[in-house]
Formats: structure tokens, sequence, C-alpha cells
């Protein structure tokens, strides 16, 4: 524990407002005691030099998968928390689909229990359906009072309208959000990457963008029937951004998140890395088109929030044929990297807009508070900064999987610290 900290000659970025300020942080006793400059402690408080860096609130990323119960072999709360503060994050939302899958408050509740020894708060998504099935409704009142902060069938969608038309109902109840996973199946039930040319000259299956876009399409309606609250999980056509952004002029509660990996790659990668397994993801990558548009659906504010939907799969599940492997990458750890590289320097989004996509909008989507950056509020940081080059290599991942196809890749930018529930960490590279 690090109950007493000061960091010195930092720069303070606060989200929302846009606000930037040159000053030292105080933390006593886990609270944000005094901000000032030139602040005067005694030797009992601990000094991390913050020259050069900017202390935001405490990131969090939304979609993650943390694969307990049921699949510690990939990945563990424990190890997936690890990830998290390696990558700069005080917070993440973990997807359902567990075996048991979150379908129960005491599956929920095991979860929470399970993060209650990191620093980084773990925050469940339940199910909509029973056992996943989308078959039954969940107990969504239920799952909420065990500490549900959305609900989600993510690894498969709400398959049917009538289904997603109840849950939303029941989320304008509990004003918790629905998040699917945006996917018509049926038009693509062996789909391996993103269809189009390059599928076509591999010979792999293709999963069709309109797969995407007509679930897109029927949520929103239904959002606009029922006043529920829609997230829209790992946008990654042009088509889909289009929907979302007519759907906030006309006032449909409807929000999106997009995945760091779908800004920075496209179906090429998949023939350029020939045919590595770690370039398959759901949803796939898909054109240049989609990656632009996803851009430019961030700088205009269509799309809320980033995320990685960190996927971790065992070496010997990914070290298989493209068509046996199992759909996901590692994201945590290259999460920041990969914003600073794609976004920040080429001019997207500025620092404070970034920041925000990882602070308060995903925040405000799952109804959770937003951290501070004022005296008197609990510290929960995360130091960090926007320049630095680097690569990202196997060394620096803390996740129990290696599944990536950034290991080697540049990156600009870099997390240097987070300090969260009392704690105060240094990430990889410090």
């Amino acid at each position: 524990m690090t109950p007493h900290l000061l960091l010195r000659g930092g720069t303070l970025l606060r989200p929302e407002p846009k606000t930037t300020q040159d000053a030292d942080l105080l933390i006593r006793d886990g609270t944000i005691a005094a901000i000032g400059p030139d602040l005067d402690v005694g030797d009992d408080v601990p000094v991390y030099d913050a020259s050069g860096l900017f202390i935001s609130p405490g990131w969090m990323d939304m979609h993650v998968h943390l694969r307990e119960p049921g699949y510690e072999h990939k990945e563990t709360v424990a190890t997936g928390s690890r990830a998290a503060l390696a990558g700069g994050f005080t917070d993440v939302a973990c997807m359902p689909n567990t075996d048991p899958p979150l379908h129960t408050r005491d599956v929920v509740e095991f979860v929470r229990e399970r993060a209650a020894d990191t620093p980084v708060g773990v925050h469940p998504i339940a199910c909509v359906s029973k056992e996943r099935a989308g078959d039954e409704i969940a107990e969504m009142a239920d799952l909420e009072a065990g500490g549900a902060v959305a609900f989600s069938d993510d690894g498969a969608p709400v398959p049917t309208a009538g289904l997603m038309r109840r849950a939303l109902e029941y989320s304008s109840m509990l004003d918790r959000p629905i998040i699917n996973h945006m996917e018509e199946e049926t038009l693509n039930p062996s789909g391996q990457m993103h269809e189009g040319e390059v599928s076509a000259r591999l010979g792999l299956d293709g999963i069709p963008a309109a797969s995407e876009d007509v679930m897109i399409a029927r949520d929103i309606e239904l959002a606009a029937l029922t006043g529920g609250a829609l997230h829209v999980a790992h946008i990654s056509t042009a088509r889909g951004v289009e929907l979302v952004r007519r759907a906030k002029a006309h006032g449909v509660p409807v929000t999106a998140e997009v995945c760091t990996h779908h800004l920075t790659l496209t179906d090429a990668a998949v023939e350029a890395s020939q045919f590595d397994t770690n370039t398959k993801m759901h949803p796939p990558l898909r054109s240049p088109a989609d990656v632009a548009a996803l851009k430019e659906g961030l700088a205009d504010g269509t799309i809320d929030a980033i995320c990685t939907d960190h996927a971790p799969h065992a070496s010997y599940e990914k070290q298989v044929e493209f068509a046996h492997a199992p759909f996901g990458i590692l994201g945590l750890e290259t999460a920041w990297g990969l914003i600073g590289r794609e976004l920040i320097e080429p001019g997207v989004l500025s620092v404070e807009e970034a920041v925000r996509a990882l602070t308060v909008a995903p925040r405000r989507i799952l109804r959770l508070d937003e951290p501070g950056l004022t005296e008197g509020t609990p510290a929960r940081l995360t130091v960090f900064d926007a320049s630095t080059e680097w690569t990202f290599t196997k060394d620096d991942i803390r996740s129990k999987s290696e599944n990536t196809p950034f290991t080697d890749a540049e990156m600009v930018g870099r997390p240097r610290a987070v300090y969260s529930d009392g704690q105060f960490v240094e990430c990889g590279g410090a």
C-alpha cells in the first residue's frame, strides 16, 4: 500500500472540461489532499518525479475478457488485472462469456470477490439471456443488485428482435445499457475474416460488413421503440458508424465503442502475415475505408469510447490452421501506444480527447462515478506520456496469454504509473 504520495511536477489533464494544469499533486490516505506548485511535504511522503508527464483520471477499458471462471488457462481476474495495470488502466468491465457465464447473481459476485485483492476496479457485465443461449431473458434486476453494470451476451449476439426488445425495456427500468455483439450470424455461418477482395484471394470464408450493419440497424430501431439504452460493441464498419451517427441525430439513446486494433490494422494483415492467427478477431479486421470511417466517427463524436476487447487465448489454441483458431487478441498492454500512434500523432484526436474516450465516456455509458482530479476526491489516477516512441515486445506482456499481432510493433506514448485504491503501481517501461 502507498497511502501517501507526492507526484512532483506533472501536468494535470482534466478531459472534461478540457483543461491542463502544471502542478504537484499530494495524496494522503488515498485521497487527493493538495494540488499546487512546489508543494512542501514531510519526509514520510514518497515522491514520484512526474516531470514531463500527464496525470489524468484513471483510465477504463469497458470491454475485456478475463476468462474466469472456467477458462483460467487463458486468463484470470488476477492476471487480467495485472495486464490492465501495465496498460495504465485503473478499471475494466469484463464480459460474461465464461463457464459458467455471468448469468446468475452468484457468478457475478464471484468475479467481484476475485477482484477484491487487486487495485483494478473490475466491473462485471452480466448476460442478457440465461446461459447466454439467446432463448430466455436473464434475471436482470437480480444481476444488477449483485453488481452487474450492464448486460450483454458478448461473443454472440442477442439473436431475436423479441428478446432484444424485452432486454431494452428492462434496461430502461434499471438504467443499465444493453451491449450487443452486432452480428447477424446467418449471413456468415462459417466466416473467418472480412468478406472482400483479400478473403476471396486467400480462399477464406468471409464475414460481410452487412452482418454487422443489419444488426445495428435492428437494434437502433428497437432502442427508438423502447427508450432503452443501447451500446454498440466493437463497431468496425463504415455503414455502422453512419447508422449510429444518424440515430444520435434523431435522439435515439445509442452509444458506441471502437477497439484499438480496428483503428490500426486492415484485412490485408491476414495476407501480409501469411495467415497469422493473431490477426483473427471478431468482428474481423475490415477494409481501409472502414478504418478511415472509424477514425472520422471518433473525431466527430459519433463513437464515444475506445476499448480493447482484450481476448486472451492460450498459445496452443492459436497455433493451429487459421480456420480452426479462436477469434481474439490481447489489447490492454498495447492500447495507449496504438492510440498515440494512430490517433494522437496524426492529429485525429487531441490528447485530451483521447483520454476522455478512456475515462469519461466509458463510465458515463456504464453509469459509474467518474474519478475526480480535485482536492478531497479519492485518488484514482493514470500517469503517462503521449510522445515516447518505443517497441512493444513479449517482455511487455503481463497477460497470462501472448496472442497479439503487435509484437515488435512501434508504439507512440506510454503509460508510466497508476494510483488506485491506495496502491501505486509503476507500469512496464516506466
